[in-house]
């Protein structure tokens, strides 16, 4: 499948943002689906679900901080996905989080293809913890739906991808458990199709794109990207003009 432009990405954050702006409290920046009836959905689908939205503080916190930098930005650099990626670092930066880009690759082995991938991790503490505890890694992914798509879904593999939020954020065994439970559906799913999974839709290749041992994390100064982005160092606002 091929990977969702940057343009097409930001109008799926802004439609998520009008979907979930009704509600004016915190955890309103997670869409919570409508209530669901055990008989009208399998098992996996609610497992999904759970696993999903049960969201913690700290991840509704990066989440809204998100909403917010798509919602209030004037213009995004045309350009590939890596371009937002990068924006979104340098606006988290700003607001005083430890965040960075990050670049993972992979050899090619037992029939796996080699491959790269990039998304952002911000490194959270807890607030409530003595000397704010140990830090814990939030993974951040701007594209994520579309990694799990398959090119002939059956119809409860379909359910479970309109399930997925565009972007993700949450710990690494959060992103594990996703992993497994979809990859697991897509292997049945195209079985049920009379197909084989493609390497590119195992888990050991899912699992490799976030949490590959070859990770990069690269270092992104707000002081030295304004410039390429058109932003004023003060605020971060664009001083171009439409």
């Amino acid at each position: 499948m091929e990977s969702t432009t940057e343009e097409e990405l930001v109008q799926m954050v802004r439609d998520f943002i009008e979907e979930s702006g009704s509600s004016s409290s915190a955890s309103s920046s997670i869409p919570v689906s409508e209530p669901v009836h055990l008989t009208d959905h399998p098992p996996i689908y609610l497992t999904l679900q759970d696993i999903i939205w049960r969201a913690t503080d700290s991840e509704i916190e990066i989440l809204e901080k998100i909403l917010m930098y798509v919602k209030n930005m004037e213009r995004v650099v045309r350009g590939d996905s890596s371009n937002l990626n990068k924006w979104v670092v340098m606006k988290l930066k700003m607001d005083g989080y430890d965040a960075s880009l990050c670049k993972t690759s992979w050899v090619s082995t037992f029939g796996l293809p080699k491959g790269d991938y990039e998304y952002v991790d911000v490194m959270m503490r807890d607030k409530e913890v003595k000397n704010e505890g140990k830090p814990t890694r939030m993974i951040v992914d701007l594209d994520f739906r579309s990694q799990f798509e398959v090119a002939r879904p059956s119809p409860i593999y379909k359910e479970l991808i309109d399930n997925l939020p565009c972007i993700f954020v949450g710990t690494e065994e959060k992103l594990e458990n996703v992993i497994s439970l979809l990859c697991s559906a897509a292997k049945e799913s195209l079985r049920q199709m009379g197909l084989h999974i493609p390497p590119w839709r195992k888990a050991s290749y899912m699992q490799s794109k976030w949490l590959s041992k070859d990770c990069k994390k690269v270092s992104i100064s707000p002081n030295n990207i304004t410039m390429e982005f058109g932003l004023d160092n003060s605020d971060g606002k664009c001083t171009t003009t439409r």
